[in-house]
């Protein structure tokens, strides 16, 4: 039996006082407050009452430390998924308020809709759903979390819609420790429910990385 019903839940707030895009790079851990973000997303997934099946999660430090108040609360270890983990960018380590105002970088920002900056939507689309595909397939019922980053759960969410992949990073409905729920009927996937648990007042970093 296939699972019922799959939550994208994004980290929460990371500790980075330099505001520095940090992409894939080792080392970017919760907050203190992030961590209360990350209980919050977990608390709110047990409210539902819903027995939870499998628990999936990015590699990095991040996603790992947000599925542990999941794994406190279910009983369940994360299955780390290559698969969604945050897209690279060519900006990895800089200040974007900074780096796109060098003229070096504006090679990078040629072509918005592919991105030119770096993995390119369609790419981020493929391994997104081949992930929620084969996680919803091997669950034996009950529900899936994957906690996953930003850029990966808007461009799932706009590519069931429908909806062009192009976007504005900075507009994206995908706060920290959010939660994005969807239902697959045969092949079709649609989403259902996006609840914010987490508050995110006083937060330093809250951006799209």
């Amino acid at each position: 039996m296939p699972a019922e019903r799959l939550h994208l839940v994004r980290h929460g707030e990371v500790f980075n006082p330099r505001r520095v895009l940090y992409e894939r790079m080792p080392g970017f851990r919760l907050s203190e407050d992030g961590r209360r973000m990350a209980r919050a997303a977990a608390d709110y997934v047990r409210s539902l009452d819903r027995p939870l099946a499998e628990l999936v999660c990015s590699p990095l430090e991040r996603t790992r430390e947000s599925a542990e108040p999941f794994t406190a609360l279910f009983e369940l270890e994360p299955r780390a998924d290559e698969r969604v983990i945050e897209p690279w960018n060519a900006f990895a380590g800089k200040r974007m308020s900074r780096a796109v105002f060098i003229p070096q970088n504006w090679w990078h920002l040629r072509r918005p809709s592919r991105p030119s900056w770096g993995e390119p939507y369609r790419e981020v689309v493929d391994r997104m759903h081949a992930a929620l595909d084969d996680a919803w397939d091997a669950a034996d019922g009950g529900d899936v979390v994957i906690v996953t980053h930003q850029a990966p759960i808007w461009i799932t969410h706009l590519s069931i819609a429908g909806l062009p992949l192009r976007h504005d990073p900075r507009t994206r409905r995908c706060a920290l420790s959010s939660v994005t729920s969807f239902e697959r009927k045969g092949d079709v996937w649609r989403e259902i429910d996006y609840v914010e648990p987490a508050s995110t007042a006083g937060a330093v970093d809250v951006g799209a990385v």
